[in-house]
């Protein structure tokens, strides 16, 4: 709708202006739960539980609507898997690291809703579980060096004859 409501009509008979001319139109056939009742609700949602909802059914990421607390504890939960997936140890530290960068922001800065204490992880055991997990590297075996007899072999003197 690009039209503006002109001046000196009261917000009401615009808004029924613009309902009458929809149906003229027949924007408003076919719709679908046209002529069924609203649902009903069983109780009232708390806006976190509405914007749950609103998330699962838009299939979006649920975790940046929620608390940072419940956000950095659910980080925490997959920080193993996260790690485990890190091909080199210096990445799978840094993984760790950041988290706990993360983890310790919350902490020292005031927090807007719950405060929940998420934890920190050791980082060094969290690489050494990485370790762990990773098979041991097997040095490949040495090719020896073929053997030079110390006696010169001459194949090229030939003989006078």
């Amino acid at each position: 709708m690009t039209e503006r409501k002109p001046e000196g009509m009261s917000f009401e008979s615009w808004v029924e202006h613009q309902i009458a001319q929809a149906r003229e139109r027949g924007d408003l056939e076919g719709l679908a739960g046209a002529g069924k009742p609203l649902p009903r609700r069983d109780r009232e949602k708390t806006t976190y539980e509405w914007a749950l909802e609103w998330a699962r059914r838009e299939e979006a990421d649920v975790a940046a609507i929620m608390p940072t607390g419940l956000a950095l504890r659910k980080e925490r939960e997959e920080l193993a898997a996260r790690v485990a997936r890190q091909p080199t140890e210096e990445l799978a530290r840094a993984v760790v690291e950041a988290h706990v960068a993360r983890v310790d922001r919350y902490y020292r800065q005031p927090v807007d809703g719950p405060w929940i204490a998420v934890g920190m992880p050791d980082v060094e055991e969290v690489v050494a579980e990485w370790r762990r997990g990773r098979p041991p590297v097997v040095p490949e075996p040495e090719v020896p060096e073929p053997v030079v007899s110390s006696r010169r072999r001459r194949w090229l003197r030939r003989r006078a004859a």
